[in-house]
């Protein structure tokens, strides 16, 4: 496209998404329709049992083809992107050496699991029964910000603090270079970046840095207390930028011209800011490899007994908006689980299977591959089958592993409503597994609310592009990303949650009976 003086017209936003099974990557007119898409699958490592990886060289090739192809299937030319948002899987990271550039491992996967024995040392030690007395007394009485750690019950495993931890004791080239000052450490989005730019741009923003469990969201800055406690240096950790920051240009080598590069975001966040998710009280429930509800909490971070986990949605300008989450680690993860055991041929066709059946006929699943995270918070959990018969049949394994999705997002919206005590205003889903009706229908009857799914899927992607957009002045205001976002289905309650009230109690029973089973072997 040119302009009568024969420039290219500047109008579209590429945004790629760096998910835990793949990277997308989606060009975005004004209107915000995609005009062309690229996608690379994800290949993850498993060198040893609870450990997963990520190649960071595969990474990269990945990424750089999803953009150019991407590019090219929407008929455009580089010189015709107006700036480029990029929203990561949260948790991942790696470190390396300043000087070269390369990493000293590869990139430890949120879903990874070796830091599970210091996390679970730690929540159990009485330095930690300390810090959560004190701090909450001093919140309590004076309601004043506190050290974020203190509101948490509990660390994850997921978390970034004890996973590095253990790099920090295990890994002599990364102490060696911690000691020469060379050290750097990177979730994704700091990598790419520091990639992009060549080095030049070490940084990442505060969604990213708000779920890494390092950075204390209270005071908005790295937490020099817990990584006093925990032995991580802090000259290791990158400067913190707005959300929607002018991050610097690509190097010309790689896309042939500079692009700028204006937000990187965390993908749970960029998927609330792509449901337009403004306003305190709004919901969104992303159902994809895992499950992560997430609730505006407005400009005060969320304080938790529970383990719901209060993170920066986005920081833009000098306002700040407040996210708790709650996540179920095995959701995307299970289904793909039973279609490998050959439940079902085709996604597509597993709403149809299930509906067919009255019900999973007594039996229940436990989606905890990766553990149970809130409310119950057990990284010793194991998945199983329970109430398993001579007349079970495959539909009513593959019923129940699609009742437990349903189930653990009933449980998360208790807690949440629970905990926050913040009227509910809107709720809206995204993410692969909500385009099964079937599951939807389920957490519509058991929330007893209506919830929104949108035209487009890819909300981690979009909410990328929106807030690049934003910088960059393709569009100009929330109200107006508020008019571009369009639903395809909205699914209202068709019977009354004290319907399945005694499939969700038997679930429950279920799920307590899986719990400590590794710590118990």
């Amino acid at each position: 496209m040119a302009t009568r003086n024969g420039f290219c017209k500047k109008s579209y936003i590429v945004a790629v998404d760096v998910g835990t099974t793949g990277i997308k990557c989606h060009v975005y007119d004004k209107e915000a329709d995609v005009r062309g898409s690229s996608t690379r699958k994800v290949s993850p490592l498993y060198p040893k049992p609870g450990w997963v990886e990520m190649d960071p060289e595969d990474l990269w090739q990945s990424f750089v083809a999803v953009v150019k192809g991407a590019v090219q299937d929407a008929g455009l030319q580089m010189n015709q992107i107006q700036a480029l948002g990029i929203s990561t899987q949260r948790g991942t990271f790696t470190t390396w050496d300043k000087s070269t550039g390369v990493p000293f491992h590869n990139f430890i996967s949120w879903q990874d699991l070796r830091g599970a024995e210091l996390t679970t040392s730690w929540n159990e030690s009485f330095t930690m029964k300390v810090v959560h007395g004190v701090s909450t007394i001093l919140h309590l009485v004076t309601r004043q910000k506190t050290f974020q750690a203190a509101s948490i019950m509990v660390f994850s495993p997921q978390h970034v603090t004890f996973r590095l931890a253990w790099v920090l004791q295990n890994c002599p080239e990364v102490q060696e270079a911690v000691k020469k000052g060379t050290c750097c450490f990177g979730t994704i989005d700091t990598w790419l970046l520091y990639r992009l730019t060549q080095g030049s741009a070490y940084l990442t923003d505060y969604s990213n840095a708000s779920a890494t469990g390092v950075f204390d969201t209270y005071q908005m800055c790295w937490s020099g207390l817990l990584c006093s406690l925990v032995s991580l240096p802090l000259s290791i950790f990158p400067a913190v930028e707005n959300t929607g920051y002018f991050f610097g240009c690509t190097d010309e080598g790689i896309f042939g011209v500079p692009v700028p590069i204006m937000s990187l975001m965390a993908d749970q966040q960029a998927a609330m800011f792509g449901e337009c998710c403004f306003n305190k009280g709004d919901v969104k429930i992303t159902m994809g490899t895992g499950t992560f509800m997430d609730i505006n909490t407005g400009n005060e971070p969320h304080t938790s007994f529970t383990g719901l986990y209060p993170i920066v949605g986005w920081k833009i300008g000098s306002e700040v908006t407040y996210l708790a989450e709650g996540n179920a680690a095995d959701t995307g993860t299970a289904i793909k689980w039973a279609q490998e055991l050959e439940l079902f041929s085709e996604v597509a066709e597993t709403a149809d299977i299930v509906t067919a059946l009255d019900n999973s006929d007594g039996v229940c699943f436990v989606p905890s591959f990766s553990g149970l995270q809130a409310p119950l918070n057990d990284p010793g959990a194991c998945a199983a089958f329970m109430g398993l018969k001579p007349s079970t049949t495959k539909s009513h394994l593959l019923r129940a592993i699609l009742e437990s999705v349903a189930y653990r997002n009933k449980q998360l919206f208790d807690i949440m409503i629970r905990e926050t005590r913040i009227p509910i205003t809107n709720i809206r889903a995204d993410g692969g597994v909500c385009s099964n009706n079937f599951v939807m229908q389920l957490t519509a009857d058991l929330l007893g609310r209506t919830i929104d799914r949108p035209n487009h899927f890819d909300m981690s992607s979009l909410g990328a592009a929106f807030v690049a957009g934003l910088g960059a002045g393709l569009w100009k205001s929330q109200e107006e990303l508020k008019q571009l976002r369009t639903t395809e289905r909205v699914f209202v309650p068709s019977s009354p949650a004290r319907h399945h009230a005694t499939n969700l109690r038997s679930w429950e029973r279920a799920l307590r009976r899986s719990m400590h089973w590794y710590s118990q072997a």
